[in-house]
Order: structure tokens, then C-alpha cells, then sequence
């Protein structure tokens, strides 16, 4: 993957906020009643072992978005990983497009907004670990001769 590559794929966090920001005003500008949008950004490696040799080893950086949109009752879904504004319009006419089809749901729609959450509490969920390929691929070694001593099979 080259620098560009890279620099294109990482997005600060309001980068981000503002790509569901415009995919939200353009399917309000199309006529939807209600919108939600939601986009993420995702990396991992993977690496498995069998009889203490490395069997796959596997990078992965996923990005996305998906937004929903509400025409009175009918509901449209739409996702894409391409986060250029272009992509985002056809991903949002797409799921306007949708909604004119489905059939009338009298439960379809967002909560009211005294439903919804106003406070987000920080749960310290987030704990990434950043490994070497030397380092995951010796951590699942040792991971599966833990394993292979407690069953002797």
C-alpha cells in the first residue's frame, strides 16, 4: 500500500463525523422525513497457526458507511466503503430509491427524541493493541501450545 494509499484511507474522527454529516444533508435535500447515518473505520491483523507454523497472516483496513432513510413510513437502506462525496450521493439515492419501493411500516421511524439517549457514558472499552507481525505471529504460537498442553489428544 503506498503512502497516498494510506493517507486516503486514514481519516481523523471528524473527518469521518462530517462524511455521515453530508450523506445526512443530501437525503434531507432529496425529501427524506428522517435519517440516520453511521460510518467507521476498521484495521486489523490476523494471523493463525497450526502445529506452531504460521498457516495465514491477514492485514485488513475496512471503512464504511450506512445511512437509512424514513419517507413518511417506507424505509431505505444503503451502505458503501467508498467515502468520496460521489459515492456518497449514489449511496444515498440508492437508499431513497429503497424506501419508495418498501411497503408502509406504521412502526417505521426513528424514536422521539425524548427516547433517545442524551448522555453517553464512556465505558473504556476501547484498549487497542498495536503488534508487530513478529510479535502476533509468536503470541499465537504460544496461544496454541497453551492449548495443545491441556488436551494431550
Amino acid at each position: 500500500m503506498s503512502r497516498n494509499q494510506i493517507a486516503e484511507f486514514l481519516l481523523t474522527e471528524d473527518e469521518l463525523k462530517e462524511c455521515a454529516d453530508f450523506a445526512i444533508r443530501e437525503a434531507v435535500r432529496a425529501g427524506a422525513d428522517q435519517v440516520e447515518a453511521g460510518a467507521s473505520l476498521d484495521s486489523g491483523l490476523e494471523v493463525t497457526v497450526r502445529l506452531d507454523e504460521v498457516e495465514t497472516l491477514e492485514r485488513s483496513r475496512d471503512r464504511g458507511l450506512g445511512i437509512t432513510v424514513y419517507f413518511g413510513k417506507r424505509k431505505g437502506s444503503a451502505s458503501t466503503a467508498d467515502l468520496s462525496r460521489d459515492a456518497i450521493r449514489e449511496t444515498v439515492r440508492a437508499a431513497c430509491e429503497i424506501a419508495r419501493y418498501t411497503a408502509e411500516d406504521p412502526y417505521a421511524g426513528l424514536a422521539d427524541a425524548e427516547l433517545m439517549a442524551d448522555f453517553i457514558p464512556d465505558l473504556d472499552l476501547w484498549h487497542p493493541w498495536s503488534f508487530s507481525v513478529e510479535e502476533a505471529i509468536e503470541l499465537a504460537q504460544r496461544c496454541e501450545t497453551a492449548a495443545r498442553d491441556l488436551d494431550k489428544r
